[in-house]
């Protein structure tokens, strides 16, 4: 098949289903276009690698790498929706993948503005690391972590996280290969390790010092090793990357351990994502939590917020239906299915407003996740848990809340599906029931989702037959 920039629908369908439609970027082992998926009418990122035939294997071992990068879902990484391999044009198969389009910048564009700061750095470098973490857990190395491949999205200057998502994974095909078809290094000079610099195999050691290096450049806005690819390269084999003596010193020795010219020198991706954290938390400053709503199991929670992987993805019909569902059996004008971060509380299905996240603190969903059952606020302008809240005193107006917790098998209350009204209400022992049920709903979603992950079976969305096996409910709500 020969893809054309801008040859519309003069372009065969790349497995029947997606349309070139322009060339966005390009590398020397890929080509990124724009294209429309025909099947569910949306605009995708469709990135074709080409690379050499298997080195003493067969065709069928590039379908198996495939399919593992397919298995990749994560809130930090950018989602892959599709892959497979093409056989149908000249020469070698040609892979390609088929991602969500992210129309923003990325951290390289980013860092022509200027140095990101300590806490933007921090939570970005969260973000990386646990992404990071979580491909090399399932047998995966990048290879070529720089700020080009570094999205940063949902950013304004005075919001309160930043976040990115790791992208281009086509070096990360080349299983067990230190060079590409010319001899030169896989990678992108400024930000290879000492390792990779010397040709030697990758681990994913190399994955974390490139983070360091990234990290560096945007607290300082330099390049450690600049210059041509060359003297990049060769200068990390005489020296460590330049650290400002002024920097604070838990990052000096942070970024000292992650940029150490051994290997097994260097933390792993999963301690550096739990340091970053800490800096993330440490730098709150003004939206710092409220120690109060902290649950005592809070550790423990966020590991299970991050190992059900739903924070950051992209909106879901299932979700959808259960909180349209939810606001009709209860006659309420929001309904929603939160999840709470370690400080916001994030939308993952939002009915009835615009608003896809707001901070934890003052969030009511916060304190829902600090009881076992559904936590009612009947009438929050005269209650005294919430009468001072900013959400009821201030312009937003709200009265009612009602939210029940999602509970995982282990106990933890990843966030709420919860109901709000701006009028007070009551809620019955069958109300707090259903809404029990719907809650219910989603944690079984989640959990699926989970177990398909695991044994790396197809996932197909639950079709929840909500209708049916709720109707039986309805007529207990109460008006």
């Amino acid at each position: 098949m020969n893809i054309q920039a801008n040859a519309g629908n003069a372009v065969p369908l790349l497995a029947g289903r997606y349309r070139v439609l322009e060339r966005i970027g390009s590398g020397a082992m890929a080509t990124v276009y724009r294209a429309t998926d025909e099947l569910l009418g949306r605009d995708v990122a469709v990135k074709i690698i080409t690379r050499p035939a298997p080195r003493g294997g067969t065709a069928g071992e590039s379908d198996d790498e495939v399919k593992i990068l397919a298995r990749m879902q994560h809130h930090g990484l950018v989602t892959l929706l599709d892959a497979g391999v093409d056989r149908n044009g000249p020469g070698e198969p040609r892979v390609y993948l088929v991602m969500e389009l992210i129309e923003g910048p990325d951290l390289k564009q980013h860092l022509t503005r200027g140095p990101l700061g300590l806490r933007h750095t921090a939570q970005i470098g969260h973000d990386l690391a646990d992404a990071l973490a979580y491909i090399h857990r399932n047998g995966v190395i990048h290879r070529d972590v720089k700020p080009s491949n570094i999205m940063i999205y949902d950013y304004h200057p005075d919001d309160t996280r930043m976040r990115a998502k790791l992208t281009d994974f086509g070096i990360a095909l080349i299983a067990e290969a230190p060079e590409d078809v010319d001899g030169g290094l896989l990678g992108t000079a400024a930000y290879l390790s000492p390792e990779q610099a010397r040709a030697e195999p990758v681990t994913p050691a190399s994955d974390v010092y490139s983070l360091g290096l990234v990290l560096l450049e945007s607290l300082t806005g330099k390049v450690a090793f600049p210059g041509d690819p060359l003297q990049s390269a060769v200068a990390r084999l005489f020296q460590d990357p330049p650290i400002p003596a002024d920097m604070d010193p838990e990052w000096k020795t942070l970024l000292a351990t992650m940029t150490a010219a051994d290997p097994q020198d260097r933390p792993i991706a999963r301690e550096v994502s739990l340091a970053l954290y800490e800096q993330t938390t440490a730098g709150r400053g003004r939206h710092k939590v409220d120690p109060s709503i902290i649950p005592v199991d809070e550790q423990a929670r966020m590991a299970a917020v991050h190992e059900y992987q739903v924070l950051d993805t992209p909106p879901d019909g299932a979700y959808d239906k259960i909180t349209a569902l939810a606001a009709k059996l209860f006659n309420v004008p929001i309904a929603i299915v939160s999840i709470v971060d370690h400080d916001r509380i994030w939308f993952k299905s939002h009915h009835g407003t615009a608003v896809e996240q707001i901070d934890r603190d003052p969030g009511l969903c916060a304190s829902a996740i600090l009881h076992g059952d559904v936590w009612v606020v009947e009438n929050a302008a005269e209650d005294p848990r919430t009468l001072s809240n900013p959400l009821v005193a201030g312009d937003f107006g709200l009265e009612f809340y009602a939210g029940a917790p999602l509970k995982t098998r282990q106990g933890h209350n990843l966030g709420t599906l919860c109901i709000l009204d701006f009028a007070p209400r009551t809620m019955s022992p069958a109300d707090m029931s259903t809404l029990q049920d719907l809650a219910a709903l989603v944690m079984n979603d989640l959990e699926l989702r989970l177990e398909n992950r695991k044994t790396s079976k197809p996932f197909r969305p639950l079709e929840l037959g909500i209708g049916s096996c709720l109707q039986a409910r309805a007529g207990v709500i109460a008006p």
